[in-house]
């Protein structure tokens, strides 16, 4: 069982940054797959970036790409998303997932509870 905790959320104006960061308590993490997502209110939960097991690989929803960064220290256990000019429309749950399979097509089986993002206008 693979417990992770997102942190990082917040309330930040059009055109700013945050930095998300995911703890994940299996020592051994280089075996997953690591992605982040997010809902919205009143829309279904979307993909927003993946990252590979060794971190050399990454891809994109089109919509955050050239803005969003995934990366992954193994090392320590923790994944992080960092969003650059956020818009109002990226206001959402964001949530980290772990998973197994291809970069664009992996199924995940572990979730966090989510960290609030929202972005003024």
């Amino acid at each position: 069982q693979v417990q992770l905790v997102e942190s990082g959320g917040g309330l930040v104006q059009a055109g700013g940054s945050l930095r998300l960061s995911c703890a994940a308590s299996e020592r051994t993490l280089s075996r997953y797959l690591m992605g982040w997502f997010r809902q919205a209110p009143g829309k279904e939960r979307e993909f927003v970036a993946a990252i590979s097991r060794s971190g050399g690989s990454t891809i994109y929803a089109d919509s955050v790409q050239g803005r969003f960064t995934i990366s992954r220290d193994n090392a320590k256990n923790m994944v992080h998303l960092l969003m650059n000019s956020l818009k109002p429309e990226d206001t959402a749950v964001y949530y980290c997932a772990a998973g197994i399979g291809a970069l664009a097509t992996g199924d995940y089986a572990y979730w966090g509870q989510g960290t609030q993002v929202t972005v003024s206008s």
